[in-house]
């Protein structure tokens, strides 16, 4: 069967199984809304875990149970709708950045300077410690930044699909998907509550290039700082696109050299070793070490085919995808806000059409991401230069975005059954990396923000 048949068998068969997983979507998204968030005493610190990190783990533990599993199609049709989910977020938060502009353009030199620490934090701490742990060249995939999606085409074009470095990029995705939004979570939670650094020092931090664990970061900086809530918003929604417009052309050309060439300064001696010991036994090659690379060979050929099984994507009809996100997101917001109102449908109707004017925009000039459209719009009719912008803010403000990111976090759960096999041939090493590598770039982008704030302002 060719792939465009196969596609399409999928798309139909997409269609008609998107009304259960929304379904469920509803039902969990609801359920934790009600729940609320939980506040944690440390004693050093509090943390919060919001409804969204709920609606993850309560995603993921209905997508792997065994008594009813979650089919691979369904929960493919999870992944899509989170694709489109990510954009009624965007178009939320770019709501809260027109309003903030004189303050980000205040905070301009500060802003920059930050980015520096999301490119140096992976690099200058997780790949020392995936050395350390001998995670081979797979340390420079897994360590030049937190690897979502752009990561995957930067590597794969350098050093091929089959690399070593390619699986590093894989691990710390997989990691980063199941764990990243829960993780910063609790991490951010922490800090802010230290009240150490300034609120707007935090949301920088908090875009480290993930809208996931950006909304989940926000969320956090915002309970200990509430006054704040929307500079917080706009700072960070900034951020996050900075760091995911210039991801591209810095994870090109300086993070992945960067990380290849620090990981042959630290692995020098370690190579020259294992060359020796190479050509020692290369004599005593016998016929069951042949068989066994072979054996091995073919295991990574499998493994590669489970893999595109699992991440092949289905594509939905773009009508379906908006209007089962926009239900969700109108009941889960009514659950937020303790009561349904037109405002909350109005606020809905105005992302939906600031997206589909994005993403025809995209198509037309094809260059440019539909989310820098939905950013660059949003942000400029919400901005105190539009005439309506007083009108438009009040209506979208009766959505609480927290309620979008708690859909999108739970359909990204109900997605994410299909993964746990990769994250079993990964190993453990890659959990202690991924902790370090998003500690260190939310620390340190946090740290560099807050001493750049204090010499602009």
């Amino acid at each position: 069967m060719s792939t465009s048949t196969t596609t399409a068998r999928i798309d139909k068969a997409g269609a008609r199984l998107t009304l259960p997983v929304a379904a469920l979507a509803f039902v969990i998204a609801v359920a934790v809304q009600l729940i609320g968030q939980a506040k944690i005493d440390l004693g050093i610190g509090a943390i919060v875990i919001f409804p969204m990190v709920w609606g993850l783990i309560l995603g993921l533990l209905v997508s792997i149970q065994k008594f009813k599993p979650l089919g691979l199609d369904l929960q493919r049709i999870a992944a899509a709708l989170v694709g489109v989910a990510v954009l009624l977020l965007v178009a939320r938060l770019a709501f809260n950045i027109g309003p903030s502009l004189p303050s980000l353009i205040k905070a301009g030199p500060a802003l920059l300077l930050q980015e520096v620490g999301h490119l140096l934090g992976t690099i200058a701490l997780a790949l020392p410690l995936a050395v350390l742990l001998k995670m081979g060249k797979a340390t420079v995939g897994a360590t030049f930044s937190l690897d979502r999606e752009p990561s995957f085409a930067m590597v794969s074009e350098k050093y091929g699909p089959d690399s070593d470095q390619y699986r590093g990029v894989l691990a710390m995705y997989v990691f980063g998907t199941l764990f990243g939004a829960v993780f910063i979570t609790l991490l951010t939670s922490l800090v802010a509550n230290w009240k150490i650094f300034d609120p707007l020092a935090l949301a920088m931090g908090a875009g480290v290039g993930s809208g996931s664990m950006m909304a989940a970061s926000s969320a956090s900086i915002i309970a200990a700082y509430p006054g704040d809530q929307e500079a917080i918003l706009g700072m960070a929604a900034v951020s996050n696109l900075i760091t995911t417009i210039l991801g591209v052309y810095v994870g090109i050309y300086i993070a992945l050299p960067l990380a290849d060439r620090f990981y042959k300064v630290l692995t020098r001696k370690q190579t020259r070793d294992t060359a020796a010991v190479a050509a020692g036994a290369t004599a005593e090659r016998g016929r069951a070490d042949i068989e066994r690379d072979e054996a091995q060979a073919e295991e990574n050929r499998r493994f590669r085919e489970q893999v595109a099984e699992s991440s092949a994507p289905i594509r939905l009809p773009l009508w379906l995808s908006l209007s089962v996100l926009t239900v969700l997101g109108i009941g889960t917001a009514s659950v937020a806000a303790k009561g349904f109102s037109l405002a909350i449908v109005g606020g809905y109707a105005i992302m939906l059409a600031l997206v589909l004017v994005s993403i025809a925009l995209a198509k037309v000039t094809k260059k440019i991401s539909a989310i820098v459209y939905i950013t660059t719009i949003g942000a400029y009719i919400s901005s105190p230069w539009f005439f309506g912008a007083e009108a438009l803010t009040a209506v979208i403000k009766s959505v609480d975005f927290l309620s979008i990111a708690t859909v999108m976090l739970t359909l990204a759960g109900l997605s994410l059954g299909k993964d746990i096999p990769l994250l079993k041939t990964i190993g453990w090493k890659i959990i202690p990396v991924g902790l370090v590598a998003i500690t260190a770039s939310f620390l340190l982008s946090t740290v560099i923000a807050e001493f750049a704030l204090g010499l602009w302002h």
